[in-house]
């Protein structure tokens, strides 16, 4: 039945039916569980919605991305919740731990004491930041309410950014699909770099017990 529907609309009203919420599924999917690169699933859908004839397609692309995030980073931050005030703790809180290294996660707990809402949304943009803050943010036992008050921000300016590099990808090539290729191959790059920083500052110390991570990822 919905395949006929489907089948009776043109092409871009297809794309579209499907997008959306292909795009809000993986999104939030990617919240809850980090591992799915949300940043390049943004900006490959700007990149299709650049290249769109409809007026609002990429005003709907920023208003689902940004509601799949905030919906997910909630059910993260709420599961979480449930662990801390368990006993026995919970599986999300210990992937949470798992993916927090100790010494961002002593980053993250000093910064939080200072500025709240900026390192909410500092930690958005960065890299492999948001793990280690959000855990943070669960030992300190902060509210969900104010933890939303700091990632409503973050959501905006994170999708806001991975959208403009879909556009920068879409107006640089004719094809929306050589636009796709560059944006997730930025994407790639940008999250690998804490990686590749840590090896080559694990590599030039003497000793392995160093401080706070610099910039914060």
């Amino acid at each position: 039945m919905t395949a006929a529907v489907l089948g009776g609309l043109p092409p871009e009203e297809t794309q579209r039916a499907v997008g959306y919420p292909s795009l809000f599924l993986l999104v939030a999917l990617g919240a809850l569980v980090p591992v799915l690169p949300t940043g390049a699933i943004v900006g490959s859908a700007a990149v299709v919605a650049y290249h769109q004839t409809a007026p609002f397609a990429l005003l709907l692309v920023f208003v689902v991305a940004a509601g799949a995030a905030l919906c997910g980073d909630v059910a993260l931050y709420w599961l979480g919740q449930r662990g801390v005030g368990s006993r026995n703790g919970s599986r999300w809180l210990d992937t949470l731990r798992a993916r927090a290294a100790p010494e961002r996660l002593a980053w993250a707990q000093t910064r939080l004491r200072e500025h709240r809402v900026p390192v909410l949304v500092v930690s958005r943009l960065l890299p492999a930041g948001r793990i280690p803050v959000m855990l943070a943010c669960l030992l300190g036992r902060m509210p969900l309410r104010t933890f939303l008050y700091g990632d409503i921000p973050a959501v905006l300016a994170w999708t806001a950014t991975y959208q403009l590099l879909g556009v920068a990808g879409g107006s640089l090539f004719p094809s929306p699909w050589q636009g796709i290729v560059a944006v997730v191959a930025l994407t790639v790059l940008i999250s690998a770099v804490p990686g590749v920083w840590r090896r080559v500052r694990g590599g030039g110390r003497s000793s392995p017990s160093g401080g706070a991570p610099s910039g914060g990822a």
